[in-house]
């Protein structure tokens, strides 16, 4: 019951905070104004990446996440940005869109978080056109030994208070176990930022 009630009405809330730190919002920054065309952005959450779309460039766009208090939020985010958003309330593994269908499809701060990795992945291979690109920005695995073991020893404790969040996912290689071909890649520990949760990795992937 209590889970229930802090998953409901804290955690979406929480979540909206620790994700919207000035050091995050400049990373999302870094990949969100190149989508274009039909845009597929996959854990939308509460909207936080609509301030940094090109609306030019968009010719339609989808918000997949299974937080129903997350989208009401994002909702009220599509407003003050003049974005439509056609909701999704649906886990990844299970994407209800045709095959080919997407150009674009923006994942930030989402693969941490997926259970279903392999499903997950493998629809948005799916529904990703041939000469599609996937943007993705992603907190992940540090380089560094000591951080590591750190991540390690943290990460069951940091899942069950951050929605199912890992903080110690080796991003490049999940990208490409899904099948996708990683065309550009950068990494950086981001500034004003826990290193346990702070090493991040963000470039483009094809089909």
């Amino acid at each position: 019951m209590i889970k229930n009630l802090y998953d409901k009405y804290c955690l979406p809330k929480l979540l909206d905070v620790c994700c919207s730190t000035k050091p995050i919002n400049y990373q999302r920054n870094k990949v969100v104004p190149y989508a274009k065309g039909v845009v597929l952005e996959i854990g939308i959450g509460s909207g936080l990446n609509l301030p940094y779309y090109k609306n030019l460039n968009i010719e339609k766009l989808y918000g997949l996440d299974p937080s129903e208090e997350l989208n009401e939020i994002a909702l009220i985010n599509a407003k003050n940005n003049d974005i439509d958003i056609n909701f999704l309330i649906n886990g990844a593994e299970e994407i209800n869109l045709p095959s080919s269908s997407i150009d674009t499809i923006v994942i930030t701060y989402t693969l941490c978080t997926i259970s279903k990795l392999k499903e997950s992945l493998s629809e948005m291979k799916r529904v990703l056109k041939d000469d599609g690109i996937m943007l993705f920005c992603e907190h992940g695995k540090a380089p560094d030994n000591n951080i590591e073991i750190w991540q390690n020893r943290i990460n069951p404790l940091w899942g069950k208070l951050f929605g199912g969040c890992n903080i110690n996912r080796d991003i490049p290689q999940l990208v490409e176990n899904g099948g996708f071909k990683i065309e550009k890649l950068d990494q950086m520990y981001i500034p004003g930022t826990p290193k346990i949760v702070g090493y991040n990795y963000w470039g483009v992937a094809t089909n």
